[in-house]
């Protein structure tokens, strides 16, 4: 048996058949989907996760279908398959579904699904966060696509370049704000998913594992959701403004009253060029996992490889102006820029030669999957290849919004990011269903999309530098393109049914298939504990893992895990639980009890999408009424569902080991969510913030002499009043855990209406002083701020009322307060914005 860390006392035989049966039946109905119409209502992470992927995949057809258009429509010179405005349509919405609706998504789909087989836990900490994103990602994934058969959709590129999409008269018609809000509710699905990722990855781990031993993969994960957590807000900012630009003619992008369109490129690619990396890491993690399984060797440069991802996201974040060069920036600008994208070259080269080294010091395995991986190495080097190339400022200004871009972009994509995924569907699909897909099939799919995308697109190097602008309806026949364009349609459709074959393969009728042996591909990781089929429970029991391949490495790990020998044999409770351990070193900390099947998430979900959509519209009542059912629902759902107390303090989760069943403040995870949660919050907020000191530094004159700005009478006393709330918080918190629950629903009381009154005066500020938002940028920009805190301080009340709430019928006591103790944290936040806001806004100007 493997080495435990304690001696079992009093513990069951787990040598016993008997003993076994009963545990496994109990565990089998703790943690069983719903049967019917229930089924929806369903958080386990399977199946949640396989829901997610199926809509991204479906997303990604419709994306599909829709490039196929685009090229029937270039194949040949003056074409008109298409009109030139529903060929914009088309375009736009291409771009915005393959990225936003599956590139991004089907990270977070397939982690969901993978992340905690791999960590050796019976689920991720919120379940139902999980299933809220997803239904927030369906919701607004059909919104915006479905807009297409309304003649309704955007039409004006994925990236949404103002002053042409802020302008009724270039772009009349609902398509921006379709995009804009829809994309801003798809967002929110995104920071929950990751918000959930991240927790996972630090706080599940099974005991033993130190982030030293956590699989490549997690690393990848938490990497990838830090950056989606730093990257997304930013443009949740610019969409605030550009939506306001939009409804109320605030100006952010209007240079006639002091605003300017870089604004948005800046916000828009501080986002968009870290989400290539989001897109690409992901993938690269897949390949991670499939190379040493077929080298069958461990990965060679473990330590290099985590270095080298962390590395690519760091620096992923410094180079966003490489899209902007030719928008006029300074010479040090460019030069900057132009050497951090030359320097992420770096990371990323050591993670390609890492594969490379571990596939020449094993013994290589030829398969499916590692054709897959294979076409991706190959096919991504020239992408890297061409993205050193467009990095230098000169060439750049060459190929700049030419179809070498496209080449390039798609090379970069298709080789880091479809292709490995590809791999892990054939890789990993055991895992999902229980048997293989067919070998035959893979490469005839993988041959189909090799060479079809290949010859698809390598000739769009010589046709961008020919002259072929991007986003064109149509191009003449003297350019001399059409050749190239011809080739480029053809091979397109053969790449397509490349990609086809793996879908029939997935959807085929297998029923009279045997189920594939456990483990088929002799790997070495957690997640190939899971028995063909696979049991809802994930794991059966949670074990101790010494090694970075416990399957491998440590002796007799299957049959123990089977057994029960390891911690959380048994559901004697009839909970979902799993284990909680320490972020270095996997010491188990707590025995965490998940919520279990609810419609609430989706609900919760529904009213918030109808938000969004109603917005998008203006219909102001109904979307009032959204808002209002949104935040009930989201209520009950937290009311219901989150920091119950339990009957019993602790709780024996085997080998003679007590763990609690309650934790509050940083030993907690919904403390670490809420911490996760705010710097994302804070994340957006800078982004505004960002824009007010833009305005200032393109200006001679911000604030502009003849305006009268905020004053410092009400900021000042709105700060006061902010401040007090948050010496409520932290006496709150203070006071009950001291035993004083009545002084502590005082303060509870005190800082509801503190808040409100400190929101209030935030606003009365500029209303007062008679601060016009569509004047000119300035009033604008310090009502968006001022706005921004006010809110967030209306959402400090209501949690304050909650607290409240809860500490009167009992659901808080002074040893059970992780809702206050988050509020707390809420509040350091919350303190924070007040602060850089007020400071900005009232003490700054008087400074210049």
């Amino acid at each position: 048996m493997t080495q435990l860390t304690r001696d079992p006392v009093n513990q069951p035989n787990q040598d016993d058949e008997e003993v076994r049966r009963g545990q496994e039946e109990r565990l089998r109905k703790v943690w069983a989907a719903p049967k019917g119409w229930r089924y929806w209502s369903a958080v386990n992470n399977t199946e949640v996760g396989i829901w997610y992927t199926a809509t991204a995949f479906g997303f990604m057809l419709f994306a599909g279908v829709l490039a196929l258009m685009i090229r029937v429509q270039l194949a040949v010179p003056e074409n008109d398959f298409l009109s030139a405005t529903f060929y914009n349509q088309v375009y736009t919405l291409h771009g915005t579904a393959m990225m936003f609706l599956f590139a991004v998504p089907i990270f977070e789909a397939v982690a969901i699904i993978l992340l905690p087989q791999m960590l050796g836990a019976r689920d991720l900490p919120f379940p139902r966060l999980s299933a809220f994103g997803f239904w927030c990602f369906l919701i607004g994934g059909v919104f915006v696509c479905g807009s297409i058969f309304f003649d309704a959709a955007p039409n004006a590129g994925w990236f949404m370049y103002p002053p042409l999409t802020t302008r009724e008269q270039y772009t009349p018609g609902y398509g921006p704000d379709i995009w804009l809000l829809g994309l801003s509710f798809i967002e929110v699905a995104s920071i929950a998913a990751a918000v959930e990722l991240i927790v996972g990855t630090l706080k599940c781990r099974p005991p033993g594992m130190r982030l030293n031993l956590m699989p490549l993969y997690g690393w990848y994960v938490l990497v990838v959701a830090g950056m989606i957590l730093f990257a997304f807000p930013p443009l949740i900012a610019g969409d605030i403004l550009f939506e306001l630009e939009r409804l109320f003619d605030w100006p952010f992008f209007d240079p006639s009253r002091g605003g300017d369109p870089v604004l948005w490129q800046h916000l828009f690619w501080i986002f968009g060029h870290p989400e290539v990396y989001i897109v690409f890491l992901p993938a690269i993690a897949l390949v991670a996992m499939i190379i040493p399984t077929f080298a069958q060797r461990p990965i060679l440069g473990y330590s290099w490889i985590v270095l080298a991802a962390v590395g690519t996201g760091f620096i992923s974040f410094g180079l966003w102006v490489h899209h902007m060069y030719t928008t006029g920036l300074p010479s040090i600008s460019l030069g900057f820029f132009s050497a951090a994208s030359e320097a992420v070259a770096i990371p990323t080269g050591v993670q390609i030669f890492v594969f490379i080294a571990t596939l020449l010091t094993g013994r290589v395995i030829f398969s499916v999957p590692m054709l897959f991986v294979s076409g991706a190495l190959a096919t991504f080097v020239i992408g890297g290849l061409t993205g050193v190339m467009v990095a230098l400022v000169p060439f750049d200004w060459q190929a700049h919004d030419t179809y070498f871009v496209v080449a390039h972009l798609h090379y970069v994509l298709i080789g880091g990011m479809l292709f490995p995924l590809s791999a892990g569907i054939y890789y990993y699909w055991p895992i999902v269903s229980g048997r293989r897909l067919s070998d035959r099939l893979g490469k005839l799919a993988f041959w189909l999309m090799f060479v079809g995308f290949n010859v698809a697109f390598m000739p769009m190097h010589y046709s961008g530098l020919a002259g072929m602008a991007r986003r064109v309806w149509t191009y003449p026949e003297s350019m001399g393109v059409g050749t190239a364009n011809l080739v480029s349609s053809v091979s397109a459709f053969v790449f397509a049914a490349g990609f086809l074959v793996i879908v029939w393969d997935v959807l085929r009728p297998r029923r009279k298939d045997p189920y594939a042996k456990r483990n088929p591909w002799n790997a070495g990781t957690l997640e190939w504990l899971s028995e063909m089929p696979g049991e809802s429970w994930g794991v059966r029991s949670v074990p101790i893992v010494t090694t970075r391949y416990p399957i491998w490495e440590q002796p007799n790990f299957i049959d123990d895990v089977d057994k029960g020998r390891f911690y959380l044999p048994d559901a004697t409770d009839m909970k979902r639980e799993t284990l909680i351990t320490s972020v270095l070193d996997g010491s188990p900390l707590q025995c965490l009890r998940v919520p279990g099947p609810s419609f609430m998430p989706m609900w919760a979900a529904i009213f918030t999408g109808a938000v969004f959509i109603f917005a998008t519209f203006h219909w102001w009542a109904a979307t009032i009424l959204a808002m209002v059912l949104s935040l009930i629902s989201i209520i009950v759902w937290l009311w219901r569902g989150t920091a119950q107390i339990p009957e019993t303090s602790e709780k024996d989760v085997g080998l003679g080991l007590k763990l609690p069943l309650y934790e509050s403040g940083p030993q907690s995870i919904g403390w670490w969510a809420m911490f996760i949660t705010m710097l994302g919050d804070a994340t957006a907020f800078m982004g505004l913030i960002f824009g007010y000191f833009y305005f200032f530094t393109i200006h001679v004159d911000f604030p502009p002499p003849a305006t009268v700005g905020p004053g410092v009478l009400w900021p000042t006393v709105a700060l006061m009043l902010f401040a007090a709330a948050w010496a409520s918080a932290l006496l709150a918190r203070w006071s009950n855990r001291s035993g004083r629950v009545g002084i502590a629903r005082v303060l509870m009381a005190a800082g509801v209406v503190l808040s409100l009154c400190a929101s209030a005066s935030l606003l009365w500020g500029p209303y007062t002083t008679g601060l016009d938002p569509s004047a000119h940028v300035y009033p604008a920009t310090v009502w968006v701020l001022a706005i921004w805190t006010a809110v967030h301080g209306a959402v400090g009340s209501v949690m304050f009322g909650y607290c409240l709430a809860r500490s009167i019928t009992k659901r808080m006591t002074p040893a059970h307060d992780i809702d206050l103790s988050n509020v707390a944290l809420y509040w350091h936040f919350m303190a924070f914005t007040a602060f850089v806001t007020i400071a900005t806004l009232a003490y700054f100007p008087m400074s210049v």
